[in-house]
């Protein structure tokens, strides 16, 4: 019994989704539940399981394909058992087996005669070096000529030329100058690839984000030392407490949403005309993973411990790197955190993430002179950027807070107290 298998309904916000690699090949065995194939979003990659137990008998849809919600990719026989043959053929086998493969040199030089495609990279080299692209066998995908069939066939010795036929003028000067084709592309290495569809996704969010908000940015630095102190004191018990380590990024979402509360309008977001002043503390925490920059958002972060913010921040990084996060924990956010630091960064001008109107920016810590009490003292610093919508945002909100949540990373004590 075939059974086909169709691309699930896509979160609403999501309205198409491309298939990224095939798991399993046509003929080959597949448990139920079993990963199929892995469906790139705009936010995320999902998994798609297999929904019987069977043999893969045809693959409707190839990688890199664009598809639906709903859409079929694939069918699966589930009368099938291990080794058995597929009950649908895949296309490649409906050929005629008595045919003879004809050899393939022979059938480059056939298609290209038959004015194969030539490529625009081709095209170009083949006018720089005086080559005829309809008489070069081409190697690419159905005979496609490519620019090293081009150059190749330029290296080849030319043929002797026929004598001439007008006696008198020396024919010499019409022959061209020996060309170093090889030199041409030497140390010049070139690699296409696609944009993954999240890579598209951040660069059109990026670019609706300075074309759409007025942003700016201000600076300030952080004295790191008492949250270092605080850490280095307790990071031990705390991790055998709560089971996940104390790091910094816990003291800074708490920190922000200090000052979220002392200023609202940082927390708040532009709809039209309208300003939205969210009630509660969305705040998104940028991470790097191998498809791109995602920003899961810890969600009520005002409600909960140091010991959850940092569980949920450990949790997300591994998860980011597995490509296992949710559409869900990605949507949404009133605020962003983003640590270049941990990359060395000294000093950026983070990107609003709409539709928010401020994100902080952390950078690396590194010990400078600096004057305490009329004495020069070697300090860990920080830098702290904080871009913000202009639009909705005055200098004086967006400086205060930013200072609120130094004051707050300089002495802990005032996020117990809510001063």
């Amino acid at each position: 019994m075939l059974i086909e298998v169709k691309v699930p309904q896509l979160p609403e916000s999501v309205s198409e989704a491309t298939l990224l690699a095939w798991k399993k090949k046509v003929g080959e065995y597949v448990e139920r539940d079993e990963n199929l194939i892995d469906l790139e979003t705009d936010k995320v990659v999902l998994e798609l399981p297999a929904p019987q137990a069977g043999v893969l008998a045809s693959i409707v849809k190839t990688d890199g394909t664009t598809v639906v919600s709903g859409e079929l990719i694939a069918t699966i026989d589930t009368a099938a058992k291990a080794g058995d043959k597929p009950a649908a053929a895949p296309a490649e086998a409906a050929k005629p087996a008595s045919a003879p493969e004809a050899p393939k040199a022979a059938a480059v030089t056939a298609t290209a005669a038959a004015g194969a495609a030539v490529m625009p990279a081709a095209k170009k080299m083949a006018a720089e070096l005086n080559v005829d692209a309809s008489q070069v066998a081409g190697s690419g995908r159905g005979g496609r000529v490519l620019k090293e069939d081009i150059v190749a066939a330029a290296s080849k010795p030319a043929a002797p030329a026929a004598p001439a036929a007008v006696s008198g003028s020396s024919s010499l000067a019409s022959i061209p100058s020996p060309v170093d084709v090889n030199a041409l592309l030497a140390d010049r290495p070139e690699q296409r690839v696609p944009m993954s569809r999240l890579r598209q996704r951040v660069a059109e969010r990026l670019v609706q984000s300075q074309s759409t908000a007025a942003i700016l940015t201000t600076f300030n630095e952080v004295n790191m030392k008492p949250v270092m102190d605080l850490r280095n004191k307790f990071k031990d018990r705390f991790e055998k407490e709560h089971g996940v380590k104390l790091g910094f990024m816990g003291f800074f979402v708490k920190a922000a949403v200090h000052a979220l509360k002392k200023y609202p309008v940082v927390n708040a977001s532009v709809d039209g005309n309208d300003i939205i002043y969210h009630g509660y503390y969305d705040i998104g925490v940028a991470v790097g993973s191998p498809r791109g920059l995602v920003v899961p958002v810890i969600r009520n972060a005002d409600q909960l411990s140091l010991a959850e913010i940092e569980r949920q921040i450990a949790d997300f990084g591994k998860r980011a790197q597995e490509g296992k996060l949710g559409i869900e924990e990605l949507t949404g956010g009133t605020y962003t955190i983003s640590n270049g630091g941990t990359f060395g960064s000294m000093m950026s001008t983070p990107i609003i993430n709409p539709p928010q109107s401020a994100i902080l920016g952390m950078h690396a810590t590194k010990e400078r002179a600096m004057v305490e009490n009329g004495q020069v003292v070697v300090l860990p610093m920080m830098y702290l950027a904080q871009s913000y919508d202009h639009r909705i945002i005055d200098g004086r909100e967006a400086v205060l807070s930013l200072v609120a949540i130094k004051e707050a990373i300089e002495d802990p004590s005032r996020l117990l107290l809510g001063i």
